[in-house]
């Protein structure tokens, strides 16, 4: 796609039709991102995460706290693995049926009814868990070679920063400058946010919103 010349003027950004021309960018980075998206841009080492679901019987359990990152290592895998399937337990919809893949991918495991659970332990497919409760028990008497991650403890600036500027990467215009989410920045949504990717992607989506049609330069942190 070719990008105005950058940067934009204020005036000439609204004629766009696009708030963020002025700093080189389609959209807001930090907006809702299709699963395909999320894959390509997730800050992870999918092979690493693969090798333990290489067969029958072997489980990967991701465990952590909501906005984490489980749903998105599980969507990296999603793209990585050809015959795996995804299904995202709603807490409040009844369990449907669960299409097997290899490996079967199973967000929010925790709710899986204890029957609906043993039949598809007694499957032996290799399986990827995201839960925010411990399965080690069940999958062990199920015969399982289990590895748990505890999602959340890597959540640093560094990552951070990296998967920030990965998004605005992503959305970028054209040729030229783009904003960028420094360290410093990055440390200080760590020291407010914590691990909590959900909710610094969701506080940097709200600071971006409010400069549209701006002209200045891109603030991340106030």
């Amino acid at each position: 796609m070719n990008g105005p010349v950058v940067p934009l003027d204020r005036r000439r950004a609204q004629h766009t039709g696009l708030p963020w021309a002025w700093c080189n960018l389609w959209r807001n980075p930090f907006g809702e991102l299709t699963r395909e998206e999320r894959a390509e841009l997730a800050v992870v080492d999918v092979a690493e995460l693969a090798s333990h679901v290489q067969g029958p019987r072997r489980a990967l359990q991701l465990i952590g706290e909501c906005g984490r990152g489980k749903t998105t290592r599980m969507l990296a895998l999603l793209h990585y693995f050809p015959d795996a399937s995804y299904v995202y337990l709603d807490e409040d919809l009844p369990c449907s049926a669960i299409a097997e893949g290899v490996p079967l991918m199973i967000d929010e495991a925790q709710r899986l009814p204890r029957k609906v659970m043993h039949r598809i332990f007694a499957t032996g497919l290799p399986l990827v868990l995201a839960t925010h409760r411990d399965l080690i028990r069940p999958l062990k008497k199920a015969g399982y070679d289990v590895t748990t991650y505890r999602i959340g403890d890597t959540n640093n600036a560094q990552l951070v920063a990296e998967s920030a500027n990965r998004r605005i990467e992503a959305s970028r215009l054209g040729p030229g400058p783009i904003p960028t989410l420094s360290r410093h920045d990055a440390d200080r949504l760590v020291s407010r946010f914590g691990s909590d990717i959900r909710g610094i992607e969701g506080y940097l989506y709200e600071q971006v919103q409010h400069q549209v049609y701006s002209d200045g330069e891109m603030r991340f942190v106030d």
